[in-house]
Order: C-alpha cells, then structure tokens, then sequence
C-alpha cells in the first residue's frame, strides 16, 4: 500500500472517530436535556435515573419526562436534522455556502400562510392546526414555484436564488401590510410564531415530523454522488459523468424544501443552522457529501439541543425561543470559526 492510499484511509478514520464522538456528545446532550426542567421534585440525577430505567418515579413524575420533556428533545432532534440536512443539499446543488433552508423563499411562505391564519383568520382548518395548515400549505406553493422553475430549459443555480429572493420580498411586503392593520394581540401572536419555538408541537405531531423526515433522508443520501459531480467540476463535468444537472437541481430543492417546510410549518421560523451545520461539518468531514450529508445531520441536532437547553435553563423559567438562541450563540461562534480556519 502507497503512502497516498494510507493517509486516505487514516483520514478517512479519523473522520469516522470525529463523527461517532459528535453523535455520542449529542446523545448525552439529549439525557441531560431530559433532565432540565421547572420542576423542583425531577432534579437531573433523578431524570436520568428514570430514563436509564434504574428508578421508576411517580406517575407525575412519569408524565413530565416522556410527555412533555421527551417530545421536545426529540422536536430538536428532528428539526435540526431536517434543516441541516437542507442546507447541505442546497449549498450543494447551487454552488453557494451562502444559501440555507430559508434562501428558497419557503420560510416566507410559511410566514405568510400563519399571517393569513393569524391576522385575517383565513384557513383551511378553523381549530387549534389553522396556523401550521396555512403555514404548510404556503410553504407547498413555494415548492411548486420550484417545481414549474425546473421544468424551464434555461434555468440555472443563480435562478432558483434569485426567485426565492424575489418570493422573500414579496411575501414580507404583504406579511407587513398585515401587521400594519393587525391588532396588538394579533401582533403579539405573529411575533411569537417568528420566533421559532419546539414547544407548538405535540407529541402524535411530532412523531409525524419524525416519520417524514427519517423517510426523507434515504432520498437525500441518494444525491450524494451527482451532488460531488456538481461540486468537483460545475454543470459541465456533471454532464461528462452521466448527471443531469437541471434535474438533479430540481429534485433536490424539492427534497430541501419538503424537508423545511415539514418542521417550520409547526415550530415558525428557525435559522442559522441550515445555515452553519454544513460549514461546521466541513471543517471536520471534508466536501465528500457521501459524508457530509450525515454529519451535517448530527450537527444540526447537536446544534439546536444545545441552543434549546441553553434557553430553557439559562433564564429559567423563562424560556427563550430556540430561534432567538441560534441567532445569540450562533452568529458570534460561527464567525470565529470561519475566521480562525481561514487564519489557518
């Protein structure tokens, strides 16, 4: 064996070693974030000791951890999984580490189906789900918009850009007409719904957001290899290895979309972390997206547990949104690290 294949194959261990301890860090970070709480009588210790099944505790006690802990942590699991995984797709197949779940114009869409909900009382549904309908149902007429922008010859990565920018602006014109002639209440309730929150959904919703999302990650690993032919050498290479870029770039901003739409359409708006996932992974896996689509899932997860956990303890028992807590601790640690590697 050469020294080139050895160093390949150390690398390529050590990537794993990173990996493996990310997703182990993660893990722990989901029994410790069972245990934080308001209650006085479920400390940590005693958390853990029920969810390691060495204490049974109280029926109460029971309900706390399972019913209402156990469905968030799980929320902020699968959120970030969906958005990272989002990003690293549609980084990939644009060709710009700029872009994120929220670029295409699908946020906005949400955004305006719950103003819709929230402000003029126009839904699809009349109970408790009119906002995640609307929310949802908006943010599938932005992935039809891409499904109609696809089907043109001429369409190129800059195009989906620019429309999803255009979608943005025309989405938050009217959200702003809205709150314009709102009332406070309305306001307050638009507000809240911005902020991104994984509390809103319950626990049979969120078992379905799981579902879809954990169904959803085969076909996202199946565009791995086209998505390296699109990175390595543009639209031309991709061509010369039998990949159909114009395809390809659509199906895969319909996956992302699919895949953002199903969360925020029930926590509101969630960002940076389809965002700086995928650039944080880079830095420990590499530009092979064979690995770098997983990875950017576990560091997704990571990503908005810690900023969960962070919320609900730091100022407890206020909680603060998740949303809030990526922009505060995502921004600052994400410019450092861009920083310091390109120091390096």
């Amino acid at each position: 064996m050469d020294s080139i294949s050895r160093r390949h194959i150390e690398k390529g261990k050590t990537q794993l070693l990173m990996v493996l301890t990310l997703c182990i860090v993660t893990i722990f970070l989901a029994i410790f974030a069972m245990g934080q709480g308001s209650s006085t009588n479920l400390d940590m210790w005693t958390s853990m000791r029920m969810i390691l099944g060495f204490e049974s505790g109280t029926a109460l006690q029971s309900d706390i951890i399972w019913k209402l802990r156990f469905p968030r942590i799980l929320m902020a699991i699968t959120g970030g999984i969906a958005l990272a995984t989002a990003g690293a797709l549609m980084q990939g197949c644009l060709g710009n580490p700029l872009v994120s779940p929220l670029t295409l114009g699908v946020a906005s869409g949400a955004a305006l189906g719950a103003a819709f909900a929230i402000v003029l009382g126009i839904s699809i549904f009349n109970d408790e789900l009119a906002i995640v309908a609307n929310a949802f149902l908006f943010s599938l007429i932005v992935v039809a918009i891409i499904i109609q922008l696809g089907n043109l010859r001429s369409v190129t990565a800059e195009s989906y850009i620019l429309v999803g920018i255009a979608i943005t602006f025309i989405a938050g014109a009217i959200v702003s007409t809205m709150q314009y002639f709102a009332t406070d209440a309305q306001l307050s309730q638009l507000a809240h719904w911005s902020f991104g929150s994984l509390s809103r959904p319950d626990e049979i919703q969120v078992w379905y957001i799981s579902i879809a999302v954990i169904g959803l990650m085969p076909t996202a690993m199946k565009w791995s290899w086209d998505l390296n032919a699109l990175s390595v050498g543009g639209d031309e290479f991709a061509i010369s290895t039998g990949v159909n870029p114009v395809e390809t770039r659509r199906n895969i901003l319909i996956l992302s979309a699919l895949m953002t739409s199903v969360v925020i359409a029930f926590t509101g708006l969630i960002g940076f972390v389809g965002l700086a996932a995928p650039h944080m992974s880079r830095l420990i896996i590499g530009n092979d997206f064979r690995k770098l689509i997983p990875c950017s899932a576990i560091f997704g997860a990571f990503l908005m547990l810690f900023a969960d956990t962070l919320g609900r303890t730091l100022f407890a028992p206020i909680i603060i949104p998740v949303g809030i807590m990526l922009s505060i601790i995502g921004g600052p640690f994400f410019m450092y690290l861009l920083l310091a590697n390109r120091g390096g």
